[in-house]
């Protein structure tokens, strides 16, 4: 049978798991229901006290959003950051933590680390499997962008033709990502540093946006890249070529000179095949010069923990939603106080007790069901606002869906609730008919 499960399709397996749910569900409302016709009744309650039953529809919807919500943006995010790894296949860096070289390389963060040398980059450069050896140069940024130097193969890599304008032609130009505050034709003066750290007139160097990359859903389409040589040349250093070659004109990329080589915190490697690729991060993760590790296999650990944080926020979303249904019981009970007379005199008038039990089930039904499904627009909308928020903080296109595990824990909390409410319904019939008409 585990196997024959295990068998089926990922949507075919969450459907059954939703019948599942909701079977139950049914059965009890054919159960309860049979031979009857409490609707006409319910509708005419709900109506009566429609103030009362939206507000606690409101109180349900909110408790059953935020949960929905919370999960699915954990489920964005992990794909936004898993997506705006995709273009950086290897990375070979100097020893060191490969979460922080991560987080410097893919996703622009500030880090302090070390530099692979020329001769390094060379070897990595010129090894047959490696089909691009892209360096990067951190240091400066422009309003909060960073400005990152490297090769014009990498911005191909990354973007590959420009939505706008053309790639670099002299050292006193720039590509920007998509989300950059610039134009075309546009200069601007690099400050020194970034974030708290900026110097603002340090280099007195001004560029020239030159082309405008396409969308990469990353945060590489809030950088600005420059040739590598312009950053290294703008702090002083050599630029990677022996000073007799050193032309503004046409001097830019690889081949370097392994002896005028500054140094770079990484260099993003495309190898030739996946097989290729393992390789080479077998070759460099060896070596104590160097470390080489996929982005995706640091990004798993990641996800690992976050597959743990996720559990616990489904734990929390599951212990929310019984103290909800326990606050919804509790306000079954004071909302059933209201028309505990009607329910008495229909007992008095001759009304089986069974259909005094279904009018209260019902009713209790439906306002479970109407909050929960007010809660899924809840839970939606709030995680659309979340995606905005993280993805304008981070620069990482997060984009949060509702699947198929909130769809089946609205359906597990609207069939535990439908449970419970039959206990107010046993509740009004086990009270004194006399006391309830007086009342």
């Amino acid at each position: 049978m585990v196997d024959l499960w295990h068998s089926l399709s990922a949507p075919l397996q969450d459907s059954l798991l939703l019948i599942a749910l909701l079977a139950p569900l049914g059965l009890l409302g054919w159960i309860t229901i049979a031979g009857f016709s409490p609707l006409p009744l319910v509708r005419a309650i709900l109506w009566r006290f429609r103030w009362a039953n939206a507000l606690f529809v409101s109180l349900i919807a909110v408790s059953v959003g935020l949960g929905v919500g919370i999960l699915a943006q954990e489920r964005g995010l992990r794909v936004g950051t898993a997506t705006a790894a995709d273009k950086f296949d290897l990375i070979i860096a100097a020893p060191g933590s490969e979460l922080t070289m991560l987080m410097a390389a893919v996703y622009l963060q500030p880090s302090n680390v070390g530099l692979v040398d020329g001769q390094v980059y060379t070897r990595i450069a010129e090894d047959p499997l490696v089909d691009l050896a892209a360096p990067l140069a951190f240091g400066d940024s422009y309003k909060g962008a960073p400005v990152i130097g490297t090769i014009s193969e990498f911005v191909a890599h990354l973007s590959g033709t420009l939505a706008e304008g053309e790639i670099w032609q002299t050292y006193d130009h720039a590509v920007i990502g998509a989300d950059v505050p610039l134009s075309i034709g546009e200069k601007f003066e690099p400050a020194h540093g970034f974030g708290f750290a900026v110097q603002e007139g340090v280099h007195g160097h001004q560029l020239t946006v030159m082309g405008v990359m396409q969308p990469t859903g990353s945060p590489w389409d809030r950088a600005i890249l420059v040739p590598i040589e312009a950053v290294w040349e703008t702090h002083g250093m050599f630029t990677g070529h022996a000073p007799e070659d050193n032309d503004h004109t046409d001097r830019f990329g690889p081949p370097f000179d392994a002896d005028f080589f500054p140094g770079t915190p990484a260099v993003v490697v495309r190898a030739q095949s996946l097989a290729a690729a393992y390789t080479l991060q077998s070759t460099f993760a060896r070596d104590g010069e160097t470390m080489a590790f996929f982005p995706g296999a640091v990004l798993a650990g990641l996800y690992n923990v976050m597959g743990d944080v996720r559990q616990a926020m489904s734990l929390m979303a599951s212990v929310t939603q019984i103290l909800v249904a326990a606050s919804v019981l509790m306000g079954l009970f004071i909302l059933s106080q209201l028309f505990q007379r009607q329910m008495a005199l229909l007992q008095a008038l001759g009304a089986p007790r069974r259909f005094v039990l279904s009018v209260v089930w019902l009713y209790a039904t439906v306002l479970t069901i109407a909050g929960a499904l007010f809660g899924l627009v809840v839970g939606f909308v709030s995680a659309l606002v979340l995606s905005e928020v993280v993805s304008d903080r981070t620069g990482i296109n997060v984009t949060a869906q509702i699947g198929w595990g909130e769809v089946h824990l609205i359906a597990a909390f609207v069939l535990g609730v439908s449970v419970l409410s039959l206990v107010p319904g046993i509740a009004v019939l086990r009270r004194d008919i006399a006391t309830s008409l007086r009342s």
